[in-house]
């Protein structure tokens, strides 16, 4: 396949200023109608190079949103049960013990002698009890000498302003990226774990600044890379990469079978989906990170409607995407996406909308919004520029 010319500078995507927008109704790469990243597995179209391992979001709330999956599995998931046995396991019941005869009877002997002393006690307390009642604005403390009193907690922000006016939308852009794009090959499960945790470093070193000055601790983010069909906290796992906001700060896992098996031919475009699949799960890493993933899942809960509630999904997982864009636009002198690379990278990105999944939910942005998001925060490489979650309904749909 030719070489294609890389994208003017600030253009991620076809679409920016200087992109190609034309469509001849075709699906080879560099003429499909105008798309977005994180392809799904089996979304395949009829023609072109096929579509690998994705990226599935699945949240706390054990809903899947159709990219990447965020925390626990749903309760009917096989995995479930071994979740809570880690994480939730089910109270231990208290039974009382019968006391018997023998010690009730000593019990009611010892009130009666202790009942004596207590009327005095009783009687010298009152003394107190009256100065205390003269002066009711003093609080008396029962607190051990020496044990600080603890102090009420601040007030809580709410999720509706961690959402849209985080801090982390205000930490400017990232400073250019020295990130060349990992050597290792997905030839061998350890080739793919060692791809994963080069790259993921270099994410942090990127992010870690931005994250803590904004006033967030950084973590960098649990890398599981796991077989098909194995059993994790996050669920069954099935070729589809996942992050996860687990108790262990952040997981993310990903396949790699599939990978070693369309390598040999299709080298290009597995080396754009490996990259772009993690760098979607690390956007939402971030989200965690900063509070936003949270409150997200709580105001998700509160939506009446169910097209309200995709939309919320559509928004956070176009917001993951445009991180994962921001750091490849700050990495783009060491880590190019230019020639056949950056040809396969735009058609896995033109066949990753909703309407291109096989079950064509709409909760994770159509091909228009992806692309739009991407190229945005490709050209900026400023987080604040990623705050999907003001954005009208049009340009998250």
């Amino acid at each position: 396949m030719a070489d294609k010319p890389a994208p003017k500078p600030g253009h991620f995507l076809p679409g920016g200023a200087g992109g190609d927008d034309s469509s001849d109704g075709g699906s080879t790469p560099g003429s499909a109608p105008l798309s977005a990243p994180t392809p799904r597995l089996g979304a395949r179209t009829p023609a072109g190079p096929p579509q690998l391992s994705g990226s599935r979001l699945e949240s706390r709330r054990s809903v899947q949103l159709s990219g990447t999956r965020f925390g626990p599995p749903p309760p009917e998931d096989a995995a479930a049960a071994a979740y809570r046995e880690v994480y939730h396991p089910d109270p231990i019941p208290f039974v009382p013990k019968k006391q018997s005869k023998a010690l009730i009877a000593g019990i009611v002997v010892l009130a009666l002698v202790l009942i004596g002393g207590g009327v005095a006690l009783g009687a010298k307390l009152l003394s107190s009890y009256d100065d205390f009642v003269s002066t009711p604005l003093v609080t008396p403390s029962f607190h051990p000498s020496g044990v600080p009193t603890p102090t009420p907690e601040t007030e809580p922000t709410p999720d509706a302003k961690v959402q849209r006016e985080n801090p982390f939308y205000s930490t400017g852009p990232l400073a250019t990226v020295k990130c060349a794009e990992p050597a290792y090959r997905p030839t061998s499960k350890e080739n793919v774990r060692s791809y994963y945790q080069a790259l993921i470093a270099c994410m942090d070193a990127a992010w870690k600044p931005l994250v803590t000055q904004a006033g967030f601790t950084f973590r960098s983010p649990r890398l599981i890379v796991f077989d098909d069909g194995q059993e994790t906290a996050c669920g069954v796992q099935k070729e589809v990469s996942s992050y996860c906001a687990d108790e262990q700060g952040g997981s993310v896992t990903m396949p790699w079978q599939n990978l070693t098996e369309t390598y040999s031919q299709h080298k290009a475009t597995t080396r754009a989906d490996m990259a772009q699949s993690l760098g979607f799960a690390y956007g939402a890493h971030l989200q965690n990170l900063t509070g936003i993933f949270d409150a997200t899942t709580n105001l998700r809960d509160t939506e009446p409607t169910e097209p309200a509630r995709l939309e919320m999904d559509r928004r956070q997982a176009l917001q993951a995407n445009c991180f994962s864009a921001a750091f490849f636009g700050a990495a783009k002198a060491s880590f190019p996406l230019r020639g056949e690379l950056l040809t396969q990278w735009t058609w896995l990105i033109r066949h990753g909308g909703d309407e291109n999944s096989k079950d064509k939910v709409r909760d994770h942005g159509s091909a228009k919004s992806l692309a739009l998001w991407m190229n945005q925060g490709f050209a900026s490489t400023d987080p604040g520029t990623c705050n999907t979650f003001v954005a009208a309904s049009a340009k998250v749909g």
